[in-house]
């Protein structure tokens, strides 16, 4: 934790005690705050510059609550990547830099600084309403975001929890889903008869096909073996259309990640504002009206919507996602 000077508009202190800080670059920055770079800003009431903000959330000497955006951007990305390899860094931005001092913070922060009172939003009526962090107990376009930068921070956890074993046990881009659920174990019902091999109380289990087998090769009798079955998952990843009947379209979990497939596919005809689409924490982002995307060029990807609430839908690697999301990690690597 550092402290930095203060611009005046801040209020009666001269200080403020860095907590933490974030860049609001076209590049980098909170998807809570936008779909892409321009909104962002236009959130903070900032002009959308080429080379961005850094932004710094802080406590003054009575403990209220700000937000100090400086045009120094490289001394925010510096100081950040000394935080993240856990080395001190002190935030002074030159007087000249600061751009804006907003009241409250726009993010959750969950440290404090110690020997001063509690955070609250300050008592400035000149400073303009407080910013304050988007209610997670609803769901909407702000906390959609917010989720999708979750995803991409913290991608491998995410992979692993939503989409096991592999990329081919993912759908295909074709036929994207929920968290996968484990069939249900069959249960004999009264008054029908047992699958073969269940053990029934006061009756020997029918032995099962394997062990007949078996049994007829002990006696000398040659059993034909059979082709073992793939699953459907297996087929469905070979072959996107094994799962599905001939002639008839696979279907989808939700309408509303088709739509959102689509809706990128046309950023690559029509270029969207700075922002809209970008890679964070090593992950491509991709945003739109109602959808975000977060995806990595050689592995599946997530969707999330704001008309499935606090669902993450994956999508896996079919014939059309692998281009898609290489174009998309191209678009996002093109100057703008």
């Amino acid at each position: 934790m550092a402290a930095a000077d203060r611009t005046e508009d801040t209020g009666g202190d001269d200080e403020l005690f860095v907590l933490t800080a974030a860049m609001l670059t076209p590049e980098r920055f909170p998807g809570v705050l936008g779909d892409d770079y321009p909104a962002a800003c236009a959130h903070l009431g900032l002009d959308p510059l080429s080379d961005g903000y850094g932004l710094m959330f802080g406590q003054d000497g009575g403990g209220a609550r700000w937000t100090v955006a400086t045009t120094d951007a490289a001394m925010v990305a510096c100081a950040l990547a000394a935080w993240d390899c856990g080395l001190e860094y002190e935030l002074s931005p030159g007087d000249d830099t600061l751009a804006a001092s907003l009241p409250g913070w726009p993010l959750p922060v969950a440290v404090s600084v110690p020997g001063i009172p509690a955070p609250h939003d300050p008592v400035d009526e000149e400073a303009g309403p407080a910013l304050a962090p988007p209610d997670v107990s609803v769901w909407g376009p702000p906390q959609r975001r917010m989720g999708a930068d979750e995803i991409a921070v913290h991608w491998y956890e995410w992979r692993d929890q939503l989409a096991p074993g592999g990329a081919q046990e993912a759908e295909t881009d074709t036929a994207p889903r929920t968290s996968p659920e484990p069939e249900p174990e069959p249960v004999p019902q009264p008054g029908t008869e047992p699958e073969p091999g269940t053990a029934v109380a006061g009756r020997e289990p029918e032995p099962e096909p394997e062990a007949e087998a078996e049994a007829e090769a002990a006696a000398g009798t040659e059993a034909e073996p059979e082709e073992p079955e793939e699953s459907a998952t297996q087929e469905s990843a070979q072959d996107p259309a094994a799962a599905a009947p001939p002639e008839s379209a696979p279907a989808l979990s939700h309408g509303g990640v088709r739509r959102a497939l689509e809706s990128a596919q046309g950023y690559l005809r029509t270029p969207p504002p700075p922002g809209r689409v970008r890679t964070t924490a090593g992950s491509l982002r991709a945003d739109g009206p109602g959808w975000s995307l977060v995806a990595r060029t050689d592995d599946i990807a997530f969707v999330l919507l704001d008309e499935a609430p606090g669902e993450v839908l994956p999508v896996g690697r079919g014939p059309a996602l692998p281009p898609l999301l290489e174009a998309l990690d191209k678009l996002a690597s093109a100057p703008s």
